[in-house]
């Protein structure tokens, strides 16, 4: 092998292996630059708390029209309990988003979602814009029935939700937070299908 042959060899070695090294190093940094969050909060973690935060501020502005439209103790007693429940938590939950910064959802709880022309939520449990309205409207046992069978629905949802942070999230704190929602929010559907069934005798 002659020396220029041997150098020119090389030469195209440096290269290449240079080229390797580049790639590799972008390749290792892509994954740092594509993630925002900080360490230990998953992306299950910023899902849950941008879920959940809407959907607390929209089961306390429910429980707010219990006071003038109901009449029964017992319901206005658990819609004062759900709003005490949630309230603390809406708080934390922005709080948290604004940490890790992410997004924090707006606040316009009872503006509705659209699930299309069925008037029913959708697996999350949210109130539609005629969810709402039919609330709004309604008075005395009507809106007894509407509001617990509304809440149900709504309860599962966040129950659902919750779950999967506790099976998916890593940020200690929210998961503390959603076992504790589907411990409590379990319970409260429980006692909300024992109202429903007396409203309805």
């Amino acid at each position: 092998m002659t020396r220029t042959t041997l150098a020119a060899r090389l030469a195209a070695a440096v290269v290449t292996g240079g080229l390797l090294l580049t790639g590799c190093s972008a390749g290792q940094d892509a994954p740092a630059a594509s993630s925002s969050r900080p360490a230990g909060v998953a992306e299950a973690d910023v899902t849950f708390a941008q879920a959940m935060l809407p959907h607390h501020q929209q089961a306390v502005e429910m429980a707010g029209l219990a006071d003038g439209r109901s009449q029964d103790p017992a319901v206005l007693d658990l819609a004062s309990r759900i709003a005490a429940g949630q309230e603390p938590e809406i708080d934390v939950l922005t709080g948290w988003l604004a940490d890790w910064g992410q997004d924090v959802p707006s606040g316009d709880g009872m503006a509705g979602v659209d699930h299309g022309d069925s008037g029913h939520g959708g697996a999350d449990g949210m109130m539609t814009d005629q969810d709402t309205a039919a609330l709004e409207a309604a008075s005395g046992p009507e809106f007894d029935r509407l509001f617990l069978d509304q809440m149900i629905e709504h309860h599962t949802g966040a129950v659902t939700m919750a779950r999967a942070e506790i099976e998916d999230g890593e940020f200690a704190d929210a998961v503390d937070m959603a076992t504790g929602i589907a411990a409590t929010q379990d319970a409260e559907i429980a006692e909300m299908e024992r109202l429903l069934a007396a409203v309805d005798r």
